[in-house]
């Protein structure tokens, strides 16, 4: 699944460098389509948003509605609106086994891409990969935050950009900030591309354009070292 003609050894460098690199054309090219269009076409989609329990997808008039509010509580503090399907759970439960995402969960968890993370990073700990499926429509986002979860013993942070054509001013870029809220650079969610972080790292995703032709579409989530045990 990854690509057969990428060399990490200069992402590899950055990463140890500056703590967070994006890799482009990560995939195989058949395998970003198809994975592309199961996000546009397949995912039973379910919108979350901090505080309040997953629901159907804001669109249309539902969007119009609770939108409002939703900023109001982004005018507060931390906060987040996007589309998501928690792909653990789902395989967990059963759910949508036709899905292929089912088997991007197991293939991430297989011996070689696990050996193939610890070589990227140099973390030698790294045993488990976590993941959802992500979209981001028109006036979704992310509000800055650093994804420190020591009980989950997240050491990465990972976002696999499956969204096409993609153009900077629609919105939904990975933003990075230093502790003290000034901006240090943005990813572009360019397809087939894997955007990477050490955690913590304060970050946001960008609020997506009313403009944007394209909803964001990724997989992300979380490289795990073992948890402690008590």
């Amino acid at each position: 699944m990854i690509s057969n003609e990428l060399d990490i050894s200069p992402y590899r460098q950055r990463l140890a460098q500056t703590g967070r690199v994006q890799i482009p054309g990560f995939l195989q090219a058949d395998a970003a389509q198809r994975l592309a269009d199961c996000l546009r076409r397949e995912v039973p989609w379910t919108t979350a948003e901090r505080g309040q329990p997953d629901s159907p997808p804001w669109t249309g008039d539902s969007a119009r509605q609770r939108t409002p509010e939703a900023y109001r509580r982004a005018a507060a503090g931390f906060h987040f609106v996007y589309d998501r399907y928690l792909m653990v759970e789902a395989m967990r439960e059963g759910r949508d086994p036709q899905l292929l995402l089912h088997a991007v969960l197991a293939f991430f968890n297989s011996p070689p891409y696990l050996e193939f993370i610890r070589e990227l990073t140099g973390d030698t700990s790294l045993a488990m990969v976590g993941a959802q499926a992500t979209r981001y429509l028109p006036g979704q986002f992310l509000r800055v935050h650093d994804d420190r979860h020591e009980e989950e013993a997240r050491r990465y942070a990972y976002v696999l950009n499956l969204s096409r054509n993609w153009e900077v001013d629609w919105g939904g870029l990975l933003h990075f900030v230093d502790e003290d809220g000034k901006h240090l650079d943005a990813m572009l969610p360019r397809f087939n591309s894997l955007s990477l972080f050490k955690v913590p790292a304060k970050h946001f995703v960008g609020v997506v354009a009313p403009w944007a032709q394209e909803p964001r579409l990724a997989i992300t989530g979380w490289w795990h070292a073992p948890p402690a045990t008590p």
